[in-house]
């Protein structure tokens, strides 16, 4: 049988369910899902937001495959007053070294999210300074290198505090809390996707 699951992924959650040669929390520990069933794609340890999993082999090429180009929103708190040259460089794209090697990004959309999103309380909490400001900005990407975003948000100088993964296509978090996981069918999923 096939299924197809979203989840919030919690912060400081490996994307993974095994447990093998790792003594962080992993998906095992806050999901009970049959065996077969995986994550597409990842959301590093220290971000959180919008997974799917599944044991639908052909959704993994669809949707990393560099070729298609999903739409993913994120939600990025930022260490310090970004301001509009910072959020210019970043929308048309900005030389980052995800493997060792100078990478220029993609243009994306990227916007100051005003008033602040509302968001779960994160556990723990980020380092609040009242002296220097954390705003959000809404990211909007078409690609997905290692730590893409972080990397993006230091390059302009205002280094990510905290990353949730909002949306992928039409599949949304919407109200979800971490750790809420929610069944779809195919039909559902395919049709926020890649609209079929």
């Amino acid at each position: 049988m096939t299924h197809y699951f979203i989840i919030y992924k919690p912060y400081l959650v490996l994307s993974q369910f095994s447990t093998q040669d790792t003594d962080k929390k992993t998906l095992k520990d806050c999901f009970d899902v049959p065996s077969d069933v995986y994550p597409v794609g990842r959301l590093d340890y220290d971000s959180e937001g919008l997974l799917l999993l599944t044991n639908d082999a052909r959704l993994n090429h669809r949707l990393l495959h560099p070729s298609f180009a999903h739409e993913r929103e994120y939600w990025v708190q930022v260490d310090g007053a970004i301001d509009a040259a910072a959020i210019n460089n970043l929308q048309k794209g900005v030389v980052i070294t995800p493997d060792g090697k100078p990478y220029t990004t993609k243009p994306c959309r990227v916007k100051l999210l005003e008033p602040a999103p509302p968001v779960p309380e994160r556990n723990p909490p980020i380092r609040f300074r009242k002296e220097i400001p954390a705003p959000w900005v809404q990211m909007i990407l078409t690609e997905g290198k290692n730590r893409q975003v972080r990397r993006m948000t230091a390059a302009v100088g205002f280094p990510t505090l905290r990353l949730i993964r909002q949306r992928i296509e039409k599949l949304e978090l919407g109200n979800m809390q971490p750790g809420e996981i929610i069944s779809l069918s195919k039909n559902t999923l395919f049709k926020k996707l890649f609209n079929e």
